[in-house]
């Protein structure tokens, strides 16, 4: 039996409809494949991007809490430097005032007449030259000569030795020092300084944990007291 036309145009348009739907299908299926494998690839940088983040976000923080326990470290060295410095200044307007105090004794002729002798003879027992010259404040030299005097006896007694001393008449130790002596051997290269200003210091150094203990207490970070 012939197909007739109006058959084969209807087969034609039945076969382009099965295709067409074929078509459709496979293109709904690209799609779904398409979306889920964007949607995967999607999620996949997000979690990338979010560890990225996360990273970055966690190593800023410990960078920031670097620095805080820097600016923290450097806030606290300046303060104790600040402190010890203060302590210092206080510690040498003491020396200071100790040493105007000075003063007061030398002011006193009898005392200062005193002291000198015992400095004088302690400055010749220390440098125990046969030749020693002795150099002081200009406005001291005639108690120093007088201290000198009664000096040289005590000297020879107690070394057994004779003894010469001269009177430095034309170098002096400064007008405005405190007192006190220096005695030099006959070449002048060996000093023994007995000043008034040298005594100071020498207590001052002695005494200084004592001193910082009684203004400041007791440091808390020393480990050693003898």
């Amino acid at each position: 039996m012939a197909l007739t036309d109006m058959d084969v145009q209807k087969q034609i348009k039945h076969m382009m409809a099965f295709i067409e739907q074929e078509a459709n299908e496979k293109a709904e299926e690209i799609d779904a494949k398409a979306e889920e494998e964007f949607n995967i690839e999607k999620g996949r940088l997000v979690q990338t991007q979010r560890l990225k983040i996360m990273d970055y976000f966690e190593k800023k923080e410990k960078q920031i809490e670097q620095q805080k326990k820097i600016q923290l470290s450097t806030m606290r060295n300046q303060a104790r430097i600040t402190v010890l410095r203060a302590r210092d200044n206080l510690v040498l307007e003491l020396l200071k005032d100790a040493k105007m105090r000075l003063s007061r004794v030398v002011s006193d002729e009898e005392i200062y007449q005193d002291l000198l002798d015992k400095l004088v003879l302690q400055a010749l027992l220390r440098l125990l030259e046969p030749v020693m010259i002795v150099r002081c404040r200009p406005q001291d030299l005639r108690l120093v000569e007088s201290a000198v005097l009664r000096a040289i006896p005590q000297y020879m007694r107690l070394c057994q030795k004779h003894l010469e001393v001269q009177v430095d008449q034309t170098e002096h130790l400064p007008s405005n020092a405190a007192g006190g002596v220096e005695v030099y051997s006959s070449n002048q290269k060996i000093k023994v300084c007995n000043t008034l200003e040298s005594r100071l210091n020498l207590a001052a150094m002695q005494k200084m944990p004592e001193i910082r203990g009684i203004l400041f207490g007791d440091n808390m970070n020393r480990k050693f007291f003898t």
